[in-house]
């Protein structure tokens, strides 16, 4: 298989210049023609720099973004009044460079237990359809709720009793913590699908969280932003397009618009494309035309579409073609000049294969703790299926996370590079740099068809790990406009996306990126599997003693061990015990449905062709509570924080690859990270490694082919102050024996237990992980020999972080939905 994928992919490509006036003609049949081949799956999209494009002009009188700035007064916005005049209104107050809402006792909603509030504005009887996005700009550290936005005020059987408007847009949880945010709203849910008429008012709406007698928002600035906006930087482009929520790396063009492409059309050649619009109002023609050498050209497929709802997917059949080259066209029309049509990840493919290429399934179970699942020895059969996959892989007994949490370690795993490398978190974001490849990208640069199907946002369009993804699926459930299914039920819905994929594209070879949630909370996990771990009795029991702690004043889910749970009558092992159930029966629930996966792949042939890696981004800590500490008979009376936990960053990882990677092999070392997965994957495929990585290749263990260099594991994870870009957090290592944290610039939270004699903060903490694996007390008094040589080493490691940092180009944060922000607070990031 050596150097096959590189023979592929370094085919020479021809330049096809072109002129809108005067489009080259091509000798098809000329030996200094090169043209384009499907021994993988051929992109088109990717290949705009061989196509001859034709037409497709941005128009000249396209509607700009129309925005409004509260550093100045703003007339046109007045406050609402709630529920017919019911509630007082907000009584706004200018700052520096917002609008000042604040929310009081009489601004309470009657029986529900919220404050309510809102500012509204008149619009000169605007068309919805025309409109894209409302864009909201705010900040706030208090304890508020959802925003959202009316639309078009009515006093006549409102269908929302919160407003007097004709409906209200999806509910987004707000961010509190200070920062400025940017709130996506589409202008698509379903009271305003339906409207008919002028779109004639516009109202940001909010509420505090329930029980609060005061709490503030500030509004930065509100824009709404045309549709066809959105598409006109370029007369024809490539991006990641969402049509019905479901998105596809996609080419638009404005029509009527031509692009031509010189293909070769392999044995049993099919096109599959997908087609997709703005508006309902202007239908778009599709047209598929092939024309061989010396021939006339053919039209294959010509459909007029306009449902902007979802992508209509279709199949050209090409096998009469098979063997020639050709010319092949995709053409839109339209009556009204400049319309935006979208050709839905257009790849052309064959019957035949290289069988040698094979497909790769990179499965992530979110918050999955090593230590719980039977692969490792746990006293509860919590992964059967993984342990029978285990019987035809590799396992690495000892893998850690590189960071705590999904935000922070998968945008360093999908790179090879670490969180402080990426430039840390900002506002909360950690979005990949433009000029970062992605796993995606390789893959998808290398002829792969790419599919990501995450029910973790922060696995997703939050950290820009959408790009170069075929088919890109966020959320724990097929999308309806009715909501979500149950997100414990996260893997079966992602797998049926998953088939549904393939069956539309049904050509190998694929990439895959699945990320489920299943066991990412504390809720009984669905039937039969809810029940197993935990009975009935035990979950009223959990339920008493929940409320007991609430009267006691429980002030957060960590604080086992203080007096409030000797007040409150309840033992936190026991106590923590129903979690660790709960838990486990999730995780059963995850492994059942994998198990059948693997089944199906089995049943279609594809297994015996697939790589597939189980791992994790985190460990259990961040998926629910430190339940490795909380479970314990007994705890000292201090102890300190270390990333390097077991129930902080101990994770799962399996390769199986029939006839490739040898089965039943266990190894103990070298300890890896989830950092050194990139490298791995593309070096067991054949792909080129990246020009710049922190991971090592564990291929040649894999194969075989001889061992890899033992090294420390680094984890980091830092915060970046908005005003002096100085990173705030910890690094740290496991080396051996020894694990070291190091604090940097004040470091992330830590609690008091770590501090020295005198009460001053201790920089360094040092564990021994032979005798404390639960790292409940540092040993830096004990060891100032080693506590002065891992200083040194991570300090000289953060140094180098941030030098290899400069070589990235950090990007935007993502614009957040109300889905996304849905998904964040259902899985505990957002409170």
């Amino acid at each position: 298989m050596k150097g096959l994928i590189s023979r592929v992919l370094n085919r020479p490509r021809v330049l096809i210049f072109s002129s809108l006036a005067f489009p080259i003609a091509l000798c098809l049949g000329c030996d200094d023609t090169e043209i384009l081949t499907a021994d993988m799956p051929l992109h088109l999209e990717e290949h705009l720099d061989a196509a001859t494009i034709i037409g497709s002009e941005v128009p000249a009188d396209l509607a700009e973004p129309v925005t409004w700035h509260f550093d100045v007064p703003q007339r046109d916005w007045r406050p609402v009044t709630l529920i017919g005049g019911l509630l007082e209104p907000v009584r706004p107050a200018r700052t520096d460079d917002a609008l000042r809402l604040p929310l009081r006792a009489a601004n309470r909603v009657p029986s529900e237990g919220f404050l309510g509030g809102g500012i509204y504005a008149g619009l000169p009887d605007w068309r919805l359809e025309d409109w894209a996005f409302v864009e909201i700009r705010a900040r706030t550290s208090d304890p508020m709720g959802e925003i959202a936005i009316g639309f078009n005020y009515t006093e006549e059987d409102p269908s929302n009793p919160l407003a007097p408007f004709y409906s209200l847009s999806d509910l987004a949880p707000l961010v509190t913590d200070g920062t400025v945010q940017t709130y996506r709203i589409t202008m698509d849910s379903p009271g305003m699908r339906n409207w008919e008429g002028p779109w004639t008012h516009l109202a940001v709406l909010f509420v505090s969280q329930p029980d609060q007698d005061a709490a503030t928002l500030d509004i930065l600035s509100v824009s709404v932003v045309p549709k066809a906006n959105v598409y006109a930087d370029a007369p024809v482009g490539v991006r990641e397009i969402a049509v019905g929520n479901r998105y596809r790396r996609a080419l638009y063009t404005h029509a009527p618009g031509r692009l031509e492409y010189q293909v070769r059309v392999p044995e049993g050649g099919r096109l599959d494309v997908g087609f997709g619009v703005l508006r309902d109002d202007v239908p778009v023609t599709f047209r598929v035309e092939v024309q061989p050498p010396g021939g006339a050209p053919t039209t294959v497929l010509e459909e007029s579409y306009d449902d902007w709802r979802s992508w209509g997917q279709r199949a050209v059949d090409l096998t009469e073609y098979a063997g020639r080259a050709v010319t092949l066209t995709v053409e839109a029309d339209a009556e009204e000049a400049g319309t935006l049509a979208f050709w839905g990840a257009p790849t052309v493919s064959g019957s035949t294969r290289v069988a040698e290429i094979p497909n790769v399934i990179f499965y992530i179970i979110d918050g999955a703790g090593a230590e719980y699942m039977s692969l490792y020895g746990y006293n509860r059969r919590t992964t059967p299926n993984i342990d029978r996959l285990a019987a035809e892989g590799a396992v690495f007994e000892r893998a850690y996370s590189n960071s705590t949490a999904t935000r922070q370690s998968t945008p360093s795993f999908m790179t090879s590079l670490q969180h402080s490398v990426l430039g840390g978190s900002k506002n909360g974001f950690n979005v990949v740099p433009d000029n970062v490849m992605t796993m995606a990208q390789h893959f998808h640069r290398a002829g792969y068809q790419t599919g990501v199907f995450t029910a973790n946002p922060n696995a997703g369009k939050m950290s820009g790990l959408e790009r170069s993804v075929d088919a890109f699926q966020e959320g724990w459930a097929e999308f309806s406009y009715h909501g979500f299914g149950h997100w414990r039920e996260s893997s079966k819905y992602l797998h049926e996306a998953f088939w549904s994929w393939r069956e539309t594209y049904p050509a190998e070879p694929y990439w895959v990126h699945f990320q489920t949630v299943d066991i990412h909370g504390d809720f009984p996990a669905i039937a039969p599997f809810g029940g197993l771990f935990v009975s009935a009795a035990e979950v009223q029991m959990q339920e008493d003693w929940l409320g007991r702690l609430r009267e006691a004043d429980l002030t957060g889910p960590y604080d086992f061990g203080t007096p409030v749970w000797q007040e409150a009558g309840v033992s936190w092992p026991a106590y923590y015990a129903f979690f660790q159930g709960y838990y486990d029966e999730a995780m059963a629930f995850n492994d059942h449905q994998l198990g059948r996966l693997v089944e199906r792949l089995k049943m279609t042939g594809e297994w015996d062709n697939t790589l597939l890696i189980v791992a994790s981004d985190h460990s259990i800590r961040s998926a629910m509570a430190d339940m490795s500490r909380a479970v314990l008979d007994s705890l000292p009376p201090e102890w300190e924080f270390a990333m390097f936990g077991p129930g902080i960053s101990r994770v799962p990882l399996l390769f199986v690859w029939p006839g490739h990677i040898e089965g039943g092999q266990r190894f103990s070392k070298p300890v890896v990270s989830m950092i050194d997965l990139l490298p791995t994957i593309l070096d067991l495929v054949d792909l080129p490694l990246p020009e710049v990585m922190q991971g090592q290749s564990l291929a040649p263990l894999l194969l075989g082919e001889g061992n890899v260099e033992p090294r420390p594991v680094i984890l980091d994870e830092f915060i970046m102050d908005g005003e002096t870009g100085e990173l705030r957090g910890n690094i740290e290592v496991v080396d051996g024996r020894w694990g070291a944290s190091l604090a940097i610039n004040g470091g992330g939270p830590r609690p008091a237990q770590s501090f020295g004699e005198r009460g001053r903060p201790v920089p360094l903490l040092l564990y021994d992980l032979w005798n404390d694996p639960y790292c409940l007390h540092s040993v830096h008094e004990e060891h100032p020999d080693l506590v002065e040589k891992y200083t040194v080493f991570l300090q000289a490691q953060f140094e180098a972080h941030l030098a290899l940092g400069q070589l990235f180009t950090p990007s935007e944060p993502v614009p957040l939905t109300p889905e996304q922000l849905e998904m964040l607070r259902a899985l505990g990031y957002i409170r």
